[in-house]
C-alpha cells in the first residue's frame, strides 16, 4: 500500500506523549519524525528530560503546551490519564534503566506504550512487565525498527512461503566502530550511559546492537532459539560492559531440521558504521540483506544465478509493497523503516479500540522484549562460563 493508502482509513490523530527524548537526544528526534511521517499521531504532551527545567525548555522547543509539559513522567501519567483529551499512547525513549517504571505506570493507566529497545535493563524486569502488559487494557509495542524495512518484510514472507525450504543456516552481524576509543570518558553522552551497567543493564554491545541483530534474525526466519554459546569482550581498557561479542546459536527443530547460526556484535571494528547484515540459507536457496543497502535483497535459488530483488521493483511482493512509499529506485531507509513500526502501531491501536486485531499491524511485542532480555542474560551467563552452551531463560 502506498503512503496515500496508508492514510486514507483513519479519522483522527492518535494523541501521543513522550518520556525522554528532549534537547540533544538523538533517538527522541527519530521517534518524533517516525510518528509524524505517515500522519497518524500528534505529539501533545511530554516529560522530556530528567529535570523540570530541562523538560520545560525541551517542551518549548517542540511547541508543546506548557500545561502539558511535565517535570516528571509520574506527573504526566497521573494528569494525562485524568484528562478527557489525554494521551492515548506514550513513547518511552529514555536510557534502558528508565524503561520499566514509566512503561508499567502508563500500561496500568490504560495508555498504550511504544518503547525503545531493549525493553528493560534486566530479565526480571522484562518478565514482570510482561505480566503487567498481559493484564493491561493497552498495547505494548517495542521499536525494533529494522523489522520495518520493506525488503525485510519481503524476506520474512519468502521464508514463510517456503521459498528457501527448511532452514539450515542463520547468520547475523551488527558491527560498528564508534566505541573503538574510550569516548565515554571524553564527553560523549551517548557512550556514557551505554557503557554504564547501572543505566544500560548487563549488556553493552549485545544489549545496544546485538539485540537488534537477534530480533531481526528471529523475525525474518521464524526460528526459535534453543541454546547459545557466547564469548564477550571489553577490549577498551577500563570499560565495564562488552564492546564485542561472538555467539554460536542452535535453534529448535522445524520441518525436520535443527538450524544453526552465528551472531557477531561489535562496536570496536574500525571501518564499520552501521553494518547490520543478515544471511539465511535453507535446502532450496538463500537470502542476503544489508542494512546499509536496505532497498536490495539478494535471492539465490539453489543451482540458479543470484537474483537482485529491489524495493517496489520487479519481484517485490505485497508485504514489501505495503510498507513502501515511493517508486522503485528512490531510496527509503532508516527513518522510513522506523515510521513503518509507528504506522503499524497505529493500525494496532485503532483495531484495539474496536476489540479487534489488524493482520497488517506487524509490530514487535512484549514477547519480543522478553526474548531480547533472555538473549542478553544467556550471553552473559555463557561467557562467564567460558563459552558454555546455555538455554535462554524465558
Amino acid at each position: 500500500m502506498t503512503i496515500e493508502g496508508r492514510n486514507e482509513t483513519h479519522d483522527s490523530h492518535i494523541r501521543l506523549g513522550m518520556v525522554g527524548g528532549g534537547s540533544g537526544a538523538f533517538i527522541g528526534g527519530v521517534h518524533r519524525i517516525a510518528a509524524r511521517l505517515d500522519d497518524h499521531y500528534r505529539l501533545v504532551a511530554g516529560a522530556l528530560s530528567s529535570t523540570p527545567e530541562k523538560a520545560l525548555a525541551s517542551g518549548q522547543e517542540l511547541g508543546l503546551d506548557p500545561d502539558r509539559t511535565y517535570g516528571s513522567w509520574e506527573e504526566m501519567a497521573e494528569k494525562e490519564a485524568a484528562r478527557e483529551d489525554g494521551i492515548e499512547a506514550v513513547a518511552v525513549v529514555t536510557p534502558n534503566h528508565m524503561h520499566f517504571a514509566p512503561a508499567k505506570a502508563f500500561l496500568e493507566k490504560g495508555i498504550h506504550v511504544i518503547c525503545d529497545k531493549p525493553m528493560t535493563a534486566t530479565l526480571d524486569e522484562a518478565k514482570t512487565l510482561k505480566t503487567i502488559a498481559d493484564k493491561a487494557d493497552a498495547l505494548f509495542i517495542l521499536t525494533h525498527n529494522y523489522t520495518g524495512y520493506p525488503m525485510i518484510r519481503q524476506a520474512r514472507a519468502m521464508i514463510a512461503n517456503g521459498n528457501l525450504g527448511p532452514l539450515r543456516l542463520i547468520q547475523a552481524e551488527y558491527v560498528q566502530d564508534w566505541l573503538t576509543e574510550p569516548v565515554e570518558r571524553e564527553g560523549s553522552k551517548q557512550a556514557e550511559w551505554r557503557t554504564d551497567p547501572k543505566r544500560s543493564g548487563a549488556g553493552g554491545a549485545i544489549g545496544d546492537i546485538g539485540t537488534h541483530a537477534f530480533n531481526l534474525l528471529s523475525f525474518v526466519s521464524g526460528a526459535k532459539l534453543q541454546s547459545l554459546a557466547a564469548d564477550l569482550d571489553s577490549f577498551v581498557e577500563g570499560r565495564q560492559l562488552d564492546d564485542n561479542a561472538h555467539m554460536m546459536l542452535r535453534f529448535e527443530e522445524k520441518a525436520g531440521v535443527k538450524a544453526k547460526g552465528m551472531l557477531w556484535a561489535s562496536q570496536v571494528a574500525p571501518g564499520n558504521e552501521n553494518s547490520l547484515t543478515l544471511r539465511i540459507y535453507g535446502t532450496k536457496g538463500g537470502l542476503e540483506w544489508a542494512q546499509e543497502q536496505p532497498n536490495h535483497l539478494w535471492y539465490t535459488p539453489f543451482g540458479e544465478p543470484k537474483r537482485l530483488l529491489t524495493r517496489n521493483g520487479a519481484g517485490a511482493g505485497p508485504d514489501a509493497v505495503r510498507v513502501s512509499r515511493v517508486p522503485g529506485g528512490h531510496p527509503e531507509g532508516y527513518l522510513e523503516g522506523f515510521a513503518n513500526i509507528y504506522s503499524d502501531a497505529a493500525l494496532a491501536i485503532r483495531a484495539f479500540k474496536t476489540g479487534k486485531t489488524d493482520p497488517d499491524a506487524i509490530c514487535p511485542t512484549i514477547d519480543d522484549g522478553v526474548a531480547g532480555l533472555a538473549f542478553i542474560d544467556a550471553c552473559v551467563r555463557s561467557s562467564r562460563e567460558n563459552g558454555a552452551w546455555v538455554t535462554p531463560d524465558i
